[in-house]
């Protein structure tokens, strides 16, 4: 009675090759957003100084604190005078002043935007109560979210040694910040910041991100420069409802860092595609059910799946649902109906897992006799 039923929907897919593209950079990686997929990668398990990057866990430590309701945006902080020294020449500061009562927004402007070391601290201060204590927190939060080569010291990246990452790790935390904080990740596009700072006119300053004065559709992330390291980047670029992210370290100058960053997100975008296959929640297929009140019920996958695909080469990929069927009922939501398998070629590639939509009751006795006895005569469901 029961039979295996498979659906097959042409798709399109790539097996990604090595291109004649570099990047004059020692350690770079760039990442679809949406699939996950690794477009472009060289050295980028090499262990780094991560430098103003660190910022990006200071201000996710402080994000998941204003989401749960622990702080809020108009909070002050005392700034403290270690906070203090930082803002002399020679450090990013955001320019406050011992004593000074700072807003955890102006603070987090002042991270994100100016890149200010002095604000950096205050914050940390504030929330954990010393810097030390809050750099705890930074590395507990890093071996939480896959970040299993990183160990944060302090809270803005200043040379240590026990300061450290690599660029896989910087991708894990990029990712986990615009998935988790659309409505803080905003800050990371703002262009400049003024400080209404005390003793002194304001001090309006610029973001460090140069690819947010591109053009290009870039909203983030954060600049990074160390003596030892030079030059770095976390950048994310989205255009037409793609994203690419991509992090790289040791650009010798800032000029590459801006020319060699644009050029690795423009590669990326011209010769790749993103290909929605299902969306969480959405329906994916219908299925035949037997001895329901209804003939078919949809069936949805719990995550979105996208492939990245290289531009001109449609062909190859296979989609299919399969499924013992026809299902019978009694069906209940979120129950398990057949899987969903991605194949190239003859190769599976990937698979999830099938759920009901919603619920189908059984139909009673007599109509299921009736459904029965039309199957046996006819052998139609």
């Amino acid at each position: 009675m029961f039979k295996k039923i498979t659906y097959f929907i042409l798709l399109i897919f790539v097996q990604f090759k090595s291109y004649a593209f570099d990047i004059k950079a020692p350690s770079v990686v760039l990442q679809d957003f949406l699939s996950g997929e690794i477009l472009y990668e060289k050295d980028a398990d090499r262990e780094i100084y991560p430098a103003s990057m660190t910022k990006i866990m200071t201000s996710i430590i402080a994000f998941e604190m204003l989401k749960r309701g622990e702080i809020n945006l108009d909070d002050k902080f005392l700034v403290s005078e270690k906070a203090w020294k930082l803002s002399t020449a020679g450090y990013s500061s955001m320019f406050i002043m011992v004593g000074d009562e700072v807003s955890v927004e102006n603070l987090l402007r002042g991270i994100i935007v100016a890149s200010g070391n002095d604000a950096c601290i205050t914050l940390a201060e504030g929330i954990a109560g010393s810097e030390e204590e809050f750099a705890m927190i930074m590395t507990a939060k890093a071996k939480e979210i896959g970040m299993e080569n990183t160990n944060f010291s302090n809270s803005s990246g200043i040379n240590d040694p026990d300061n450290y990452s690599t660029l896989k790790d910087i991708l894990i935390m990029s990712n986990y910040l615009i998935k988790n904080f659309p409505d803080y990740y905003r800050y990371f596009s703002e262009l400049e910041f003024t400080w209404d700072r005390t003793g002194g006119d304001p001090i309006s300053q610029g973001n460090r991100n140069p690819l947010l004065y591109k053009n290009i559709g870039a909203d983030g992330i954060k600049t990074g420069y160390l003596a030892v390291e030079k030059y770095s980047l976390a950048s994310s670029v989205e255009r037409n409802g793609r994203r690419l992210v991509a992090v790289a370290s040791g650009f010798k100058t800032k000029k590459d860092r801006s020319k060699e960053s644009l050029k690795l997100h423009m590669w990326g975008f011209t010769n790749f595609d993103t290909i929605k296959i299902s969306k969480n929640g959405e329906s994916i297929a219908e299925f035949d059910v037997w001895l329901g009140k209804k003939n078919k019920v949809d069936g949805y996958v719990k995550e979105n799946v996208y492939k990245t695909i290289k531009k001109g080469r449609k062909k190859d990929l296979k989609v299919a649902v399969e499924y013992l069927g026809p299902i019978k009922a009694p069906i209940t939501k979120d129950q398990e109906l057949g899987m969903l398998k991605i194949y190239f070629k003859d190769d599976l590639i990937s698979q999830h897992k099938i759920y009901a939509s919603n619920d189908v009751k059984k139909v009673n006795l007599f109509s299921r006799l009736a459904k029965s006895l039309n199957y046996l005569i006819w052998g139609d469901v």
